[in-house]
C-alpha cells in the first residue's frame, strides 16, 4: 500500500537507494538532508557537500528535498553529553545518542507534524514481526555493517512508523544497485567516526577547547604510580596503548579510571575481568526482560550469553569489563545471526 514517506537522506550511497527504493514502490517520496553539525569536520558527514549530494540525488529521483536544522538539539542532546561524560569518567557513544535523541525522536515528530505516515532510513537493520504481534529490530543481512546495536532504544511506536529497506542488502549489492540507477552517490565512500570530531585534531583538541584536560597519575594494584597521563579524560577502560609505563612483567590495561581523583589504575588482563556488570536507564522493544540473553558491548563487538536480571549482566564466562557509558543490548538468541532480534538495551555503570 502507498504511503507518504519521508527519507533521511544524509547524503550517503545507503540513504540514496533507500530513497530510490521507496520510489520505485509507488510511495508518495519526499528527501530531508538533517543538519546536525555546524561547527569543523572532515569526516565525511554533516557537511556541506553532503547536503548538495542528497539534493542532488533527490533531483535525479525527481521527489522533494528539505534540510531541517537540528544543531540546537544536536548540541543539547549529543555534544554537550560527550563532553559531561568524558569528564565524569565515562565513554559516551554519540552516534547511539543521536539516534535516540535525533534521527529517531525529532524526525519522527516531526514527520508526524508534516502529516507523514512513517519515515525512511538508510541503516542495516530490519524490522520483523514476531508471533504475539510485537516488533523487533533485526540484524541486518549483512552482518559486517549491521547497524542494529546502534538502533536499539527504538520502542513499539517508533519501530511501527519506521522502514527499513537497507537492512535486506549486502552492501555490494546496494552500490551495484546505485550504480545500476545512475546515482551521483554510488561509489561515494562512507563516512567515518563522529561528525564533530576531526581526523586532525581528534577528542584530544575538542577536549581541550571545551573547558581543558586534566593530567592525572598512573597507578598499579597496590596504589603505587608507575607513571603519568597528560589527560585522563582521554583514558577509557580497556585501553592499552598510549600509556607510556615501562618496567611490568606482562602488558598492562586501564581497569579504572576515577576522573574525581585523577588517578588511572593498571593491571594485567586478567585484571580487567568480570563476571557481571551494572546497567541504568533501560530501554524495551516491548516488555522488559528477565533471563538468558545475547549481550552486545560495543558496534562491532560480538554478542556474548549472559543472564539478564534486574539492573545486571551475568556473563557465562568472564569478559573485559565494559566502559561506563557504552550501551550494553540485549539480543534473542538465534543460530542464525541474520535472526538474532532486538529485546532492549542499557548503559553500562
Amino acid at each position: 500500500m502507498a504511503e507518504r514517506v519521508l527519507v533521511a537522506m544524509s547524503g550517503g550511497v545507503d540513504s540514496s537507494v533507500a530513497a530510490a527504493l521507496m520510489v520505485e514502490a509507488g510511495h508518495e517520496v519526499v528527501g530531508v538532508t538533517m543538519k546536525l553539525w555546524g561547527g569543523e569536520s572532515d569526516s565525511g558527514c554533516c557537511s556541506v557537500s553532503d547536503v548538495d549530494d542528497a539534493r542532488w540525488v533527490a533531483a535525479q529521483l525527481d521527489i522533494e528535498h528539505h534540510v531541517f536544522n537540528f544543531g540546537e538539539e544536536f548540541l543539547e542532546h549529543v555534544v554537550q553529553p560527550f563532553v559531561t561524560t568524558h569528564r565524569s569518567g565515562g565513554t559516551p557513544n554519540p552516534c547511539i545518542e543521536c539516534n535516540r535523541h535525533i534521527k529517531f525522536d525529532l524526525f519522527l515528530d516531526r514527520a508526524r507534524v508534516l502529516g507523514f505516515e512513517r519515515i525512511v532510513t538508510g541503516h542495516y537493520a530490519r524490522i520483523v514481526t514476531t508471533a504475539d504481534g510485537s516488533r523487533r529490530l533485526a540484524r541486518g543481512v549483512d552482518h559486517a555493517k549491521d547497524q542494529s546495536y546502534v538502533l536499539h532504544m527504538l520502542d513499539q511506536a517508533a519501530l511501527a512508523r519506521t522502514i527499513l529497506p537497507v537492512g535486506e542488502w549486502t552492501k555490494p549489492d546496494l552500490r551495484d544497485a546505485a550504480h545500476a540507477r545512475g546515482l551521483l552517490t554510488a561509489a561515494k565512500p562512507d563516512s567515518q567516526d563522529v561528525c564533530f570530531i576531526t581526523k586532525s585534531g581528534g577528542r584530544e583538541s575538542f577536549l581541550r577547547d571545551r573547558g581543558g584536560l586534566t593530567p592525572g597519575r598512573i597507578v598499579d594494584a597496590a596504589g603505587r604510580e608507575v607513571g603519568t597521563v597528560e589527560s585522563t579524560e582521554l583514558v577509557t577502560i580497556g585501553q592499552r596503548k598510549g600509556l607510556n609505563v615501562s618496567g611490568m612483567s606482562e602488558p598492562q590495561f586501564v581497569v579504572d579510571v576515577d576522573r574525581t581523583e585523577s588517578v588511572v589504575t593498571i593491571g594485567p588482563r586478567r585484571d580487567l575481568r568480570v563476571e557481571e556488570s551494572r546497567f541504568v536507564d533501560p530501554v524495551w522493544a516491548n516488555l522488559g526482560h528477565t533471563g538468558p540473553a545475547l549481550v552486545q558491548a560495543s558496534a562491532h563487538g560480538e554478542a556474548l550469553p549472559a543472564v539478564v536480571h534486574g539492573d545486571r549482566v551475568v556473563w557465562d564466562q568472564p569478559r573485559d569489563r565494559v566502559a561506563p557509558g557504552q550501551s550494553l543490548v540485549f539480543y534473542e538468541a538465534a543460530p542464525a545471526l541474520a535472526d538474532q532480534t532486538i529485546i532492549g538495551g542499557a548503559i553500562a555503570t
